[in-house]
């Protein structure tokens, strides 16, 4: 009887054990399940507010997860030309779109709100600086330029220039060039620059709204740009990249992107 009480004592332990273990392994397994389901959405830094805010939602959803990849347009066209890895790209430009359209890197594409540059310059525009674009040029002032050759502010901010016919002269004229609009935008912040050529949104966003101001350019030389939403050939999860898109290109999705002025743009 002893013994088997002694049997059966150890195989409610056993049991009790084994529950605990199956217990504690549901998170693992739960993780593994959402680590297996990741997608990779390579974001333009300007719209990188908008696009983590539905990240949330559809992580949410789908019990996934999503890894965000943000840099300049150009240097993310880059890195899926020779990673061939990833799920959804943004680019600040429609231009970069075509690209990857043109090199078969996209499937397929939603629209999902605007861009347009603009003038800015710090916060009450302490040194009278006119709006005119020839003030890029003026030797006077700290002018710096976004690099045409790594993201859509640099690319768009050359475009604009030669619309104009001073792209040679600004170029003489700038102190530095930079790789995108966040660099841009804590330039002005920092007091270090007078004056640059950012996307219009980020003038509107907490961090920034308190310290510099935009002027806007004639849409004679700087229209709005389309934003779009670009599906990668090489997608583990279209399936899911495919709702991304899908609450992207909705009105929830645009009223979003509107919050962090990427859709009313001036």
């Amino acid at each position: 009887m002893k013994l088997r009480y002694l049997l059966t004592t150890a195989g409610v332990v056993l049991l009790a054990a084994l529950a605990v273990f199956q217990q504690s392994a549901e998170p693992r397994r739960a993780r593994a399940a959402a680590e297996s389901r990741e997608l990779l959405i390579y974001c333009g830094i300007t719209m990188i507010k908008p696009v983590a805010d539905i990240a949330r939602i559809i992580e949410r959803q789908e019990g996934c997860r999503i890894t965000i990849t943000k840099g300049g347009s150009g240097n993310l066209l880059r890195s899926i030309r020779v990673n061939r890895v990833g799920d959804l790209y943004l680019p600040g430009s429609e231009s970069y779109m075509e690209t990857a359209r043109q090199e078969g890197l996209v499937s397929e594409t939603v629209f999902v709100g605007y861009n347009k540059a603009a003038l800015m310059v710090r916060e009450g525009n302490p040194r009278g600086i006119s709006g005119d674009l020839a003030s890029l040029a003026d030797p006077d002032y700290y002018v710096v330029i976004g690099d045409p050759d790594s993201g859509s502010i640099g690319r768009e901010t050359r475009r604009i220039l030669e619309r104009r016919g001073i792209f040679p002269e600004v170029a003489a004229n700038a102190r530095r060039l930079t790789t995108d609009s966040k660099d841009l935008a804590r330039m002005l912040r920092d007091g270090e620059a007078d004056l640059v050529v950012n996307w219009y949104a980020t003038s509107t966003w907490p961090e920034n709204a308190p310290y510099l101001d935009a002027l806007p350019i004639d849409e004679r030389y700087a229209a709005r740009k389309r934003l779009v939403l670009g599906l990668l050939r090489c997608s583990r999860h279209p399936d899911i990249a495919g709702k991304f898109m899908a609450y992207a290109a909705s009105e929830e999705g645009r009223r979003l992107f509107g919050t962090y002025g990427l859709y009313d743009v001036r």
